[in-house]
């Protein structure tokens, strides 16, 4: 070791969990009671903010400390590049470094597993090691050379062609068993060590252990309900009452497995004594609608069902009690880490004022109001943002459920708009580039259903000039309208890429 203190770190993503869905945050269904316990020994976060409302940007954030205009990992460019990551950082200082996960954009064909010692990926049919160690490093070689990079997106295709397979069909196993087995064999087997995971099973599409589908949803065939989101969005797939409540009992069975899965790796720390050594953070990337906003995904809003995550974090100085009073980013879970490993941070550099850990959380200085004041968030700490680039991708495969069932989109929507948000413990306020801007009274509709934008209401005209002064301190390159076609993403990617998104179920 050279900077660290020897505090061990288990960073758990819960990827596409909503809040309202854990029984930990008051959920009427048992979802969650591994989690239930945990929070008997963590702080609970009511107002935790995803910095965006999907995988890739929301962990590139995680890793780096920057907001997704800063890091630039977006749909436009599905890469991080030129940004040292958190497990570059602990690595340097001595940690033994792990990221697993089945989740497709977590790989080092994005970048995003940089710095870390091992790592799972998501192939059914490839061994882990195969992307891990010296390998890894190859393969982040041929992803930075354009003649390679072809060679490691066939290889990308072909495992996702596999995975897709089987998790359309409903006879894909889990892979976070696999994934809570090699965590606590390499956890094991170090001395200080960062583990980083991502549990899928939240995830489109839902197809539960039959244990917790029988629990959850009894009698449910998950073949015969809709799993594609983009089918409900374009209008070509109606979705009534009861099948929301066989889908959405697929979603409980899933968190549950999840957490009986986290129940196994908790109580492993704790029966080899190094759980009270260990820093344990546990946050969704993500949430998901069923319905509200009359949207199935998490595409094309910023609704909170999305961005409002679960945020549980176990550090000796960090009071365990429940929080609905502060506003937490996922962003500032970066500096957190830093500051219990005692690593300053070798890309963005260790903030105490980000740190969950320091008596000066989120007191930002500068000026009382927006402009004028420094650094990247300003001077309220009651404020988080959220970014949501241009949706190209999901766009195009939207027009094209659109256009097989004969439905024109109209192009004055949220399905062409980039979105931006500024959200307190009070209100939020939503800009959108093709449609009227949105601002909701959390605090007294939290379901987001009365649009006050523009009612002269002082919390949401403050959150609105926050907004602002936000996008001029990331430099948000914001177009004056969204089109689906800034980047031609998918004209510029050649074959073997395009067929990658296909199996990933973002285009047809």
């Amino acid at each position: 070791m050279t900077d660290a203190d020897g505090t061990n770190v288990l960073f758990v993503v819960l990827d596409t969990v909503r809040k309202d869905h854990l029984s930990v945050y008051g959920y009427d269904e048992p979802t969650t009671p591994t989690l239930e316990r945990f929070a008997e020994e963590a702080a609970v976060f009511e107002h935790a903010i995803a910095p965006a409302p999907w995988t890739l940007p929301v962990h590139a954030s995680l890793f780096t400390g920057l907001y997704p205009s800063e890091h630039e990992a977006t749909q436009e460019d599905p890469y991080l590049d030129g940004a040292t990551t958190l497990a570059e950082s602990l690595s340097a200082a001595g940690y033994d470094t792990a990221c697993y996960s089945s989740n497709a954009w977590i790989t080092s064909y994005t970048n995003l597993t940089a710095g870390f010692d091992d790592h799972d990926n998501f192939f059914q049919i490839m061994p882990s090691e195969f992307l891990s160690g010296p390998l890894a490093k190859i393969w982040r070689t041929m992803n930075d050379n354009d003649a390679l990079r072809g060679i490691a997106d066939r290889l990308v295709q072909v495992g996702n062609t596999f995975h897709e397979y089987f998790a359309s069909e409903g006879g894909g196993d889990t892979k976070t068993p696999a994934v809570i087995d090699k965590t606590m064999d390499f956890i094991d087997d170090s001395e200080n060590f960062f583990t980083f995971i991502n549990l899928m099973d939240a995830h489109l599409p839902y197809h539960p252990p039959e244990e917790y589908a029988e629990e959850f949803a009894p009698g449910v065939d998950s073949t015969e309900v809709c799993q594609n989101s983009k089918e409900y969005n374009c209008g070509a797939r109606d979705i009534d009452a009861e099948e929301w409540d066989a889908i959405e009992g697929l979603y409980d069975a899933e968190i549950r497995h999840i957490d009986d899965q986290l129940d196994r790796l908790f109580t492993h720390l704790k029966e080899t004594d190094q759980w009270d050594d260990t820093m344990v953070v546990v946050c969704a990337d993500h949430g998901e609608l069923h319905g509200e906003h009359d949207l199935y995904g998490h595409e094309f809003c910023i609704y909170d069902p999305l961005v409002n995550v679960p945020c549980m974090v176990k550090h000796p100085e960090i009071d365990a009690e429940r929080d609905d009073e502060t506003v937490v980013e996922l962003v500032d879970l970066y500096h957190s880490v830093l500051d219990a490993t005692g690593v300053d941070g070798d890309g963005v550099s260790l903030d105490t004022a980000r740190s969950l850990l320091s008596a000066d959380y989120r007191d930002f200085a500068g000026e009382t109001e927006p402009s004028g004041a420094e650094g990247a968030h300003g001077p309220r700490g009651d404020v988080g943002f959220v970014e949501y680039h241009q949706p190209v991708v999901e766009l195009r495969q939207l027009e094209g459920k659109a256009n097989a069932a004969g439905i024109a989109l109209d192009t004055d929507s949220r399905f062409y708009s980039r979105m931006g948000a500024a959200r307190s413990t009070a209100g939020k306020y939503i800009h959108c580039t093709r449609i009227p801007d949105e601002a909701y009274r959390i605090d007294t509709d939290p379901g987001e259903t009365e649009n006050l934008a523009g009612s002269d209401d002082e919390e949401l005209d403050a959150l609105e000039a926050e907004l602002n002064d936000f996008v001029d301190r990331v430099d948000a390159d914001w177009p004056d309208e969204a089109d689906g076609t800034d980047g031609e993403v998918l004209d510029e990617m050649d074959d073997d890429a395009t067929e990658r998104l296909k199996d990933l179920g973002y285009i047809d």
